[in-house]
């Protein structure tokens, strides 16, 4: 079963608002404060108030008669679906009390969740919570649930964090208020001795009669049984496996988990020579993570996953790794996945379609996304106030996409050397990605901000001069309306910078030096008076500018600063013109 749709009223950031859920996997992104763990932390508390009613109440609690019912006290020390300081801080605003003519009997928070049975059929379950001295009033507000209805099962796995050298054997309810801790290392055995047990239980039940588990059986467990599929991922990721040693609760006090590593072959995995197992407290913090989430991704018992940047310690190729294999097990146990990040890279390589952006206090507060180009808003941090160069761009509407770091004091410089004023009314941008990548970034600020007016200029490296027309614009791709495309004629822009007098000055030799250098060593030559002009000699337009710099050990905007406006080249001109037609106010 999967949840498809969530509504949500005075649940922290969200006040009223609603969103529509797809199958299998879903990356929730958006900034900082947004209100993506808040969304997950929310159908945890929904669970929790479902799992508490049926304990106190019976299942029937649940259904239409039970809308009836008086609400179920929870105390403070009791409630442990997500660590909150106070229970009024899962109210928005820590506000709990209630509104006249709005909230008449004083239940002013709630949680509904939508889904399908299979049969197709529209179910829906709401809790509503109240607080009175401290104390956490849940009853169920809304229902259809017949009384043989199944409910979805919901799993919350905060970031890792939790685990230590001791662990005994949990309660059902111990493991929850761990995991709501945001202590989820600390159940982490117990799940891994769960999925042990029910393997070995599988095992002699196949083995039933026979000397031996039959290899067709062993295959098809292979590819089903939690355990065997832990198993072979860690084999894969991490030339790893995991052994549990034997426990006995009438003797052994904790549970005992080593990992042992080695040379894998297929399903089998050979020790290094002399390799000792280590208890799993250990190991490293990315490992960890990847077994925990992976242990819960197998459960069977679980209908929906909700995992809280559970990349938070894995390198970028883990991170797409570990977000594909999620995929892949969403599809094979029908399993509903919601994926909490701030990973560019699995922004990056996951399907708009599959990313669920949440919206700070735009409106609507959830989408999912359709185009590329709109992952980029979240790569780049759109609508974060801790995005310094998105909140100018928000304000100025024009934006210059240069290249290099030093790119554009190397132009500033330049600028007033011509008696060109800078804009003070253009969005600086740095970066090292393709125009392509840059019109796709302009189109997301667009969509954002309305009328975002960009100048891209970069280097030409290594393409051919005929790629670049006298006016600077990129023959390869085209200039846009609100978006004009430049490309240095000359290798890259320190290539308009070898002057030999200037040179000389930045590097306190003298220009004789510097002029005999540049012929020995670079075949300058003579630099006349074509220096300047846009049809230049070959020699300067295909300059390794940067190893010259590099070989009288000069930076760029040094360099620059002792440039007369004589030699400066047309080039130059050209494009002081197009930013000063940027900056210029409608």
């Amino acid at each position: 079963m999967r949840l498809t749709k969530v509504a949500l009223k005075r649940f922290k950031q969200f006040n009223n608002d609603k969103v529509k859920l797809r199958d299998g996997l879903t990356i929730v992104a958006g900034g900082n404060n947004a209100g993506k763990s808040s969304l997950l932390q929310a159908l945890a508390v929904w669970e929790f108030c479902k799992v508490a009613t049926v304990a106190e109440k019976g299942a029937v609690a649940l259904t239409r008669a039970g809308r009836a019912a008086l609400g179920l006290g929870i105390g403070d020390d009791e409630f442990s679906p997500i660590n909150v300081p106070t229970l009024n801080h899962l109210w928005t605003n820590l506000k709990s009390s209630k509104i006249p003519d709005v909230d008449p009997d004083g239940y002013t928070l709630s949680i509904r969740c939508d889904w399908q049975d299979p049969s197709g059929n529209e179910k829906l379950l709401e809790f509503s919570l109240s607080l009175a001295n401290d104390r956490l009033f849940v009853k169920v507000s809304d229902s259809n649930l017949a009384d043989d209805d199944r409910v979805p099962v919901i799993a919350y796995l905060p970031p890792f964090a939790g685990i230590s050298a001791r662990e005994e054997r949990a309660t059902g309810a111990m493991r929850r208020r761990r995991i709501g801790e945001g202590l989820a290392g600390a159940v982490l055995r117990n799940l891994l001795l769960d999925m042990r047990l029910a393997n070995l239980a599988r095992r002699d039940q196949l083995a039933v009669g026979k000397t031996r588990v039959p290899e067709k059986d062993l295959v098809k467990l292979r590819e089903e049984d939690p355990w065997e599929l832990l198993q072979g991922t860690l084999r894969e990721v991490f030339s790893a496996e995991i052994v549990m040693s034997d426990f006995n609760e009438e003797y052994h006090s904790y549970i005992q988990a080593n990992v042992v590593k080695g040379h894998v072959d297929g399903f089998k995995l050979t020790r290094y020579p002399k390799y000792k197992p280590r208890d799993l407290m250990v190991e490293g913090s990315g490992f960890l993570q990847w077994l925990s989430v992976y242990t819960l991704a197998t459960a069977p018992s679980i209908d929906v996953l909700l995992f809280d940047e559970p990349d938070a310690h894995l390198h970028a190729a883990l991170q797409a790794q570990m977000v594909d294999r999620l995929a892949q097990l969403a599809s094979q146990f029908d399993k509903q996945v919601l994926l909490a990040t701030h990973s560019a890279e699995i922004i990056r390589t996951t399907s708009p379609t599959e990313i669920l952006e949440v919206r700070g206090r735009t409106t609507p507060r959830f989408r999912y996304l359709s185009e590329d180009e709109q992952k980029v808003g979240l790569m780049v941090g759109i609508g974060s106030d801790y995005a310094p160069r998105i909140d100018r761009v928000r304000k100025t509407k024009r934006v210059l996409f240069y290249e290099g770091k030093s790119d554009r004091d190397v132009l500033r410089v330049l600028a007033h050397t011509a008696g060109c004023a800078w804009p003070s009314n253009v969005a600086d941008w740095q970066t090292s990605d393709h125009v392509k990548e840059r019109k796709i970034v302009w189109r997301s600020l667009r969509a954002e901000f309305g009328d975002v007016r960009a100048l891209s200029i970069r280097d030409r490296d290594d393409e051919a001069a005929g790629t670049v027309d006298a006016t600077l614009h990129d023959k390869n791709n085209g200039s846009e309306d609100g978006f004009i495309a430049l490309k240095w004629r000359r290798r890259y822009i320190e290539s308009y910078l070898i002057w030999p007098d200037a040179i000389a000055a930045a590097a306190g030799i003298s220009t004789a030096v510097v002029k005999s250098d540049l012929d020995a060593m670079f075949g300058f030559g003579t630099i006349g008076r074509s220096w300047t002009q846009t049809d230049t000699a070959d020699a300067f337009m295909d300059a390794r500018a940067k190893a010259i710099l590099a070989h009288f050990d000069v930076k760029a905007v040094k360099v620059a600063k002792h440039i007369p406006a004589t030699a400066l080249c047309d080039d130059i001109h050209t494009f002081l013109v197009e930013l000063e037609a940027l900056g210029r106010e409608d």
